[in-house]
C-alpha cells in the first residue's frame, strides 16, 4: 500500500473520524515505528509501518460496516464520555467492528445518526462542501410568524456568519407546533439557535433523514445495517454526483 496521511489511516482503521484523528496526533498519542508523531502532514504505510494509538497497534478493518441508529434522548453521540454517560456505542449489541459516529446529535436530541468504520465515508458525509441534506422534526414552544418563517429559510446570523438557506414547513399546528426543518450544514446546535433567534425554544428535536437514509420504523435505541445501494447513493450525494443538487430552501 502506498503511503497516506496518518489521519486518513486512523480513520480507515475505524479509530476515529479524520478530525478526531488529527486531535489524537497533535496530542502525541500516535506513534509510527516507535516514534511519536505530532505533525499532521506525516505519512505512513498501513501495511508496512507499525502504527499505535495510546500504545495499541491499529489494524485495518476486515470489512466496512455502515449503521443507522435511532439515538434516544439523554445519550451522547460520541464513542466515549468522560462523565460516564450512555453513548451511542452502548446501543449496538452484536456489532464486533470498532465503529464511530458520523457527525453528532445533541445530548437531548433524538433520531437518526450514522456509524461506520469507513473513514472515507465519514469524511465525505460530514465535509462542509458535501451539502448532504438533513431533515428534522422540531417541536417549538410557539409559532413563528410568516415573516420569521421567511427569514428562517433565508438564513439567520450565527456566530458572525449567516446560516445557509434552509427548508421550513409547518408539520403540525398547535400551541406548541411541530416544524419540519431541512439543513445543508451542521453547525453546533444550529436548529435550536435558529429558533432561539426568533424567541422560540425547541422542546423536542428528532432527526428523521440524512440524504437518502430515512429513520423509518426504527424505535429509539434500535439500529440496522445500511444496504450497499444506500451507501453508494449517499456517497454520490456527498460528492455532488446525485443529479442537480437541490437546495434546502427548494424542498
Amino acid at each position: 500500500m502506498a503511503e497516506e496521511r496518518l489521519q486518513k489511516i486512523l480513520a480507515t482503521a475505524g479509530i476515529a473520524s479524520r478530525r478526531k484523528a488529527e486531535v489524537l496526533i497533535t496530542e502525541g498519542r500516535v506513534t509510527v515505528n516507535g516514534q511519536m508523531v505530532t505533525e499532521l502532514g506525516t505519512k505512513a504505510d498501513a501495511d508496512r509501518d507499525h502504527i499505535k494509538v495510546d500504545g495499541k497497534l491499529i489494524k485495518q478493518p476486515a470489512r466496512f460496516v455502515y449503521l443507522a441508529l435511532n439515538k434516544p434522548d439523554n445519550v451522547v453521540s460520541t464513542a466515549s464520555d468522560p462523565q460516564n454517560r450512555a453513548t451511542v456505542l452502548d446501543y449496538l449489541p452484536g456489532v464486533r467492528e470498532r465503529v464511530y459516529p458520523v457527525g453528532r446529535l445533541d445530548y437531548h436530541s433524538q433520531g437518526l445518526i450514522l456509524l461506520t468504520n469507513d473513514g472515507d465515508f465519514a469524511n465525505a458525509i460530514t465535509a462542509a462542501r458535501s451539502h448532504v441534506r438533513k431533515t428534522y422534526l422540531v417541536k417549538a414552544n410557539g409559532s413563528l410568524t410568516p415573516e420569521q418563517e421567511e427569514e428562517f429559510r433565508t438564513g439567520v446570523p450565527l456566530s458572525g456568519r449567516r446560516t445557509a438557506p434552509a427548508g421550513l414547513q409547518l408539520y403540525r399546528r398547535g400551541d406548541n407546533p411541530w416544524y419540519e426543518v431541512t439543513l445543508i450544514e451542521g453547525r453546533n446546535q444550529q436548529v435550536r439557535i435558529m429558533f432561539k433567534h426568533f424567541g422560540r425554544l425547541v422542546e423536542k428535536l428528532k432527526r428523521v433523514r440524512i440524504g437518502n437514509i430515512a429513520l423509518g420504523s426504527l424505535k429509539p435505541g434500535e439500529f440496522r445495517h445500511l444496504t450497499p445501494d444506500e451507501v453508494r447513493k449517499l456517497m454520490r450525494m456527498a460528492s455532488g454526483q446525485g443529479g442537480r443538487r437541490e437546495s434546502a430552501a427548494e424542498r
